[in-house]
């Protein structure tokens, strides 16, 4: 990971437009190639970002962030206080709790209570960035990646997005889509995967649960 320290502007042409006026900020650029600006204030969300995969040219004072889809994060530094990189190994990803991990369990046994037609491809499907709970065929054949939480937040659907982001460079698997599901999806996670033509589907765990055998136990 790449930390730098600058005084700069920013600026984001894609979906919307944006201009962040001159200020220091902390930039981030992961190994994974996403790029973040981040201030000294608002928790976790940087105040503008490119997911990966993207393309990061560096000439002289301005950073020019290039998307696949044509989007572009322009940041001019105007000084910089501090350039630093650190590796930071492979991370082992965050561990589901009991109940997320059983859910994830129920719905590869059966995908079809996700939808009807559904069929899985396989559990834990690797991607660069870690792995996706559910890999399944629709009754088109057609590939869905499936995020699995507890309860449905934005940060599941920022998830979600990267890998989908990272299955459609596969010429075996795209078109691939997204669907996401939580026993409860907050409001504004179902806005932003409305936005990324993610579904959102709510499951019942206790009436998932009902449908338990010995066989799962093997999965």
């Amino acid at each position: 990971m790449r930390l730098v320290v600058a005084t700069c502007t920013v600026d984001y042409d894609g979906r919307l437009t944006a201009h962040l006026p001159q200020a220091k900020r902390l930039i981030m650029v992961k190994a994974d190639g996403c790029v973040a600006v981040h201030a000294d204030g608002g928790a976790y969300k940087p105040l503008n970002w490119m997911n990966a995969p993207n393309r990061l040219i560096e000439d002289g004072a301005e950073w020019r962030v290039v998307s696949p889809k044509g989007e572009t994060l322009v940041i001019t530094m105007h000084d910089i206080h501090s350039d630093t990189n650190w590796e930071l190994g492979i991370d082992p990803g965050l561990q589901k709790d009991g109940v997320e991990a059983h859910l994830q369990e129920l719905l590869a046994h059966d995908p079809s209570s996700i939808a009807e037609g559904y069929k899985l491809v396989r559990r834990e499907f690797p991607t660069d960035i870690g792995p996706v709970d559910l890999l399944c065929r629709d009754e088109d054949d057609a590939a869905v990646a499936i995020e699995v939480k507890r309860r449905g937040d934005i940060d599941g659907v920022e998830q979600l997005s990267r890998y989908l982001e990272f299955l459609n460079q596969d010429p075996r698997l795209r078109p691939v889509r997204g669907v996401f599901v939580a026993q409860e999806i907050k409001p504004q996670a179902r806005v932003l995967a409305s936005e990324r033509s993610i579904e959102c589907i709510e499951v019942d765990y206790d009436e998932l649960r009902g449908i338990e055998s010995p066989q799962m136990r093997l999965l």
